[in-house]
């Protein structure tokens, strides 16, 4: 019966079924927008007539060391309000969505992104910044997604060893500086295909400091999922 009761929308705040209301999930989402396949960067609409794996520019000319990325939509108002209030409002009922949404994409996406991961993994915190937040909101993600997908997840196969600054403070240089010997890989991850899951995607160094720390340590594939992908300027 509690099931049936309606919510409010999560973006509008009007009466909802789910968590966004009709108009909403119609207005805001953009699932289908073209993308670069390797960093979700978007892309312009034209590529779609020419290319099927396509990729940007700078992962043309300076691949990163990920080879696939996920992301729903871009990172602007009114959808950032999500990612805000799941990552510090403890709106968790938000993660639940966008792995539901993620999983998705990437169940029609296969074709063009290769095989299923054998693994889903979330970006960690560090054991401060979670202990201060009581969770992680990237792990809240990974787990019903995992689910959907129908494949493993594993909260502690990567583990953060030193405490950064803040990404969202640096810029690209400072980023990848800040990140880069920030991770380290608990268990096995030899020949797998490791889904790393995020909720906001901004530079993308941090994915590329995991991607570099699980190839080294024998991953075979790297594919990210993010929410949200802030676009390039």
């Amino acid at each position: 019966m509690q099931a049936a009761m309606p919510n409010l929308c999560a973006l509008c705040g009007n009466m909802s079924h789910k968590t966004l209301c009709a108009g909403c999930d119609e207005a805001y989402w953009n699932e289908s927008r073209l993308r670069c396949t390797v960093c979700a960067v978007p892309l312009p609409a034209t590529r779609w007539a020419t290319h099927t794996r396509y990729r940007c520019a700078d992962c043309l000319a300076d691949p990163p060391p990920f080879d696939a990325t996920f992301a729903l939509a871009d990172y602007r108002a009114p959808l950032d309000t999500l990612a805000v209030g799941l990552k510090f409002r403890a709106r968790l009922m938000l993660a639940r969505e966008f792995a539901q949404r993620l999983a998705r994409l990437a169940q029609d996406s296969w074709q063009d992104f290769g095989d299923q991961p054998d693994v889903i993994v979330p970006v960690p915190l560090a054991g401060r910044r979670l202990t201060e937040r009581g969770y992680n909101q990237a792990w809240q993600i990974a787990k019903p997604l995992a689910s959907a997908l129908n494949v493993c997840s594993d909260a502690t196969l990567l583990q953060r060893v030193i405490h950064t600054a803040p990404q969202s403070r640096l810029d690209l240089d400072a980023r990848r500086l800040n990140v880069g010997r920030a991770f380290r890989v608990a268990h096995t991850v030899r020949r797998l295909h490791v889904g790393v899951v995020d909720d906001v995607m901004t530079t993308g160094a941090t994915l590329e400091a995991l991607a570099h720390t699980l190839k080294a340590a024998g991953a075979r594939r790297i594919t990210n999922f993010v929410a949200l992908r802030t676009p390039k300027n």
